[in-house]
């Protein structure tokens, strides 16, 4: 007997797939950044910052668990809301290193007596690209975002 399954019936699954594996980029990109000791680097509200998006990246991929176990279209409001949250998160944190690498707020999300050895730390080519790939999850969060309210309405 053959039965027939399509990529429909999997379509949750994989969006769950995806929310997972984004979530655990950036857990191994914060817990790196960790492991490099940037809490003796960053001033204290952004480490706070820092640990916060950890934790909420941990959520993000536990709760996406259970929709991929699942396969419900109805159980993706948590990891779909810890996504919104973490894609917040970061753009916030990337936003405060495009800002202290340059004008006039230079180095001010840095701690004053770790300043001079940061600077070899970070290229402009990092600067750009953390920049731009988190202002393109930004607009993509918000045209899902509107895209979901106007199908509800």
């Amino acid at each position: 007997m053959y039965i027939k399954v399509s990529i429909r019936d999997y379509e949750q699954r994989i969006y769950a797939s995806l929310i997972f594996l984004g979530a655990g980029f950036l857990l191994f990109r914060t817990v790196s950044l960790l492991s490099q000791g940037v809490l003796h680097i960053y001033v204290y509200w952004l480490s706070i910052l820092l640990f916060a998006e950890m934790v909420t990246d941990a959520a993000c991929m536990l709760t996406s668990i259970p929709w991929w176990i699942t396969n419900d279209k109805k159980k993706n409001t948590a990891p779909l809301t810890f996504t919104a949250a973490i894609i917040l998160l970061h753009a916030v944190r990337v936003l405060v290193f495009v800002l202290g690498r340059t004008g006039p707020w230079f180095d001010f999300d840095i701690l004053p007596e770790q300043r001079a050895m940061h600077s070899a730390r970070w290229t402009w080519g990092g600067v750009y690209m953390a920049g731009t790939l988190s202002l393109i999850s930004v607009i993509v969060l918000f045209v899902i975002w509107f895209k979901r309210r106007q199908s509800k309405l």
